[in-house]
């Protein structure tokens, strides 16, 4: 049976070797069949002794005093992950385009449309994937995805230090300035050091609209979608921080290029995106 309506449920074992398919077709009204497929989508956890992780095996067995975890939302289990394209496979690391629509990062209720998870399942050999950075789900563009804890803690690091050059563009609304100079934008975002380097790169007199580049120095949420709004040049398709009312087109912002010298081979990595998978006027 599927339920429409969201639940939670929390169990401790006490009963060593049942799996966790088991127990919660006990303690739930759903199938087996439709647990398994909870479990692979990562809504089921499992918490043992000071450890809580995501629990995807339907086999393994639960201890004594483990604590079963269910997270049910049948809206996000039903959704279908945008298809990611694979732009470098480095062995320690990947880098993907990330369309619209594809998370960086799950949530209790599940982890399947997500980057990393797409990663973890389409990348020959398959390997762990981990997230070292983040773009908006409705942003698009060029994203690493580690696939080791050496690789994920190195690659942090880089981002922490500023060490790795992120240049986005965007379509925004109006005519952005034709300054020879580049514009500095550093209003704070919640509370913290934000600054964005944006200058014109095209505009287009019949839609009113500018093609901007954006390089960014910090990372804070929604850092140039609310710089730039700040400014009076929301981007295009922006829901949360443009001007229009029922947006009729995805957000136009997309991370074009990543470059940095790699901290496990030490020689400089530069990507690129396509022309094709960026915004165009």
């Amino acid at each position: 049976m599927i339920t429409d309506e969201p639940f939670e449920k929390h169990i401790d074992i006490s009963e060593a070797d049942l799996t966790a398919v088991d127990v919660l077709s006990k303690a739930t009204t759903l199938s087996k069949q439709v647990i398994k497929q909870a479990m692979k989508k990562g809504a089921v956890w499992l918490t043992r002794g000071k450890h809580t992780q995501r629990l995807r095996r339907a086999s393994r067995t639960l201890n004594l005093n483990d604590t079963l975890h269910l997270y049910y939302n049948n809206e996000v289990l039903a959704a279908e992950p945008a298809e990611a394209i694979l732009i470098a496979d480095e062995g320690d690391y990947s880098v993907w385009y990330k369309p619209c629509g594809l998370l960086s990062q799950g949530s209790k209720w599940g982890d399947h449309c997500t980057i990393a998870r797409w990663a973890s399942q389409h990348l020959q050999p398959e390997r762990p994937a981990f997230i070292v950075h983040r773009l908006d789900r409705a942003a698009t563009g060029l994203i690493l995805v580690a696939h080791s804890k050496k690789a994920t803690a190195a690659l942090t690091n880089l981002f922490q230090q500023r060490k790795i050059n992120k240049q986005y563009q965007a379509i925004v609304q109006g005519q952005f300035p034709a300054s020879p100079e580049i514009l500095t934008l550093n209003g704070l975002v919640e509370d913290r050091p934000a600054v964005s380097h944006i200058r014109l790169i095209e505009y287009s007199t019949q839609r009113d609209c500018s093609l901007v580049n954006v390089k960014i120095e910090t990372g804070r949420k929604h850092q140039i979608r609310r710089h730039l709004s700040e400014a009076g040049y929301p981007i295009l398709g922006d829901r949360l921080y443009g001007t229009e009312k029922a947006p009729s087109t995805d957000l136009q912002l997309t991370a074009v290029s990543l470059s940095f010298t790699c901290p496990i081979t030490s020689k400089l990595r530069s990507y690129k995106l396509d022309n094709n998978l960026r915004p165009q006027l």
